[in-house]
């Protein structure tokens, strides 16, 4: 058996790679396991500062394992309804584990990013992408509605009405339309996406950890605090980066007119 998740740690990056290539990297119960305990041991693991998801082969990631689906059909409704809300909400760990993971986390996107695909695209904080991928919500194809946190991102990042018409018409999209959308950060060629994710990953694991850490918390913070709210949480961040190492070593080598050597501390 070909394990289903990939997991290398190479210095201060771990890179996850989804490796069901022949299915498009589809989700599978394995592979939904080992992604949420390897991102949940990415959390804890204070040596490694950022983290790359990206899929095997031609693909990021088309989604659930559709195919698969066919052996729940003859099942009740009950049944079927059962076990699909089981399914998801073992999704709910590792989803909630990126967004609280205090380190970047990238997505590197080549071809499909289908259903969950782009659900965990967007559930990243950075997204770099081959100009050849291409993008669909996808589940009103299949009578489903999205889950791994697509209808919580989606709206947030393109807006109500640009969100109903992705998820309700489930068109397929290129990268330069997912960059203007706000899907994707960088479009980059394609022979060329490892290499540039690779560079990317680096000069974040380099950067001041604890201030990224804690400038994700305040972005996502801002998307429910009041003013006052957030205003507090701003002052509260900036006073814990002051008081680390990185932020001592920024300021003497601003005087000194060189470049900062963080140490993610």
């Amino acid at each position: 058996m070909t394990d289903h998740l990939l997991i290398e740690k190479n210095g201060s990056i771990a890179t996850l790679t989804m490796n069901r290539p022949d299915s498009r990297n589809a989700l599978s119960l394995e592979m939904r396991a080992k992604l949420n305990e390897a991102v949940i041991d990415l959390e804890a693991d204070d040596s490694i500062r950022c983290v790359v998801i990206k899929g095997a082969g031609e693909h990021f990631m088309a989604g659930g394992d559709v195919k698969s689906f066919k052996d729940f059909v003859e099942l009740d409704p009950d049944n079927r309804r059962k076990t699909f809300e089981a399914r998801i909400h073992n999704l709910t760990p590792t989803l909630v584990a990126l967004r609280r993971m205090k380190k970047p986390v990238i997505a590197s996107v080549q071809g499909a990013a289908a259903g969950f695909g782009l659900s965990l695209a967007m559930a990243c904080d950075i997204v770099i992408a081959g100009e050849s991928s291409f993008y669909t919500m996808g589940y009103i194809g299949i009578g489903a509605t999205p889950d791994g946190s697509g209808s919580y991102s989606l709206p947030r990042i393109v807006g109500l009405k640009k969100a109903m018409e992705i998820a309700m018409l489930g068109d397929r999209f290129g990268a330069e339309a997912a960059k203007e959308y706000g899907l994707i950060n960088f479009i980059v060629p394609d022979d060329e996406l490892e290499a540039e994710t690779k560079k990317l990953a680096e000069r974040l694991a380099s950067g001041p950890t604890f201030a990224l850490g804690k400038t994700k918390e305040l972005m996502h913070a801002s998307m429910v605090n009041g003013l006052e709210q957030q205003l507090a949480l701003e002052a509260e961040s900036f006073s814990q980066c002051a008081a680390t190492e990185d932020w001592a070593e920024a300021i003497v080598a601003f005087s000194e007119k060189r470049k900062p050597s963080f140490k993610g501390k």
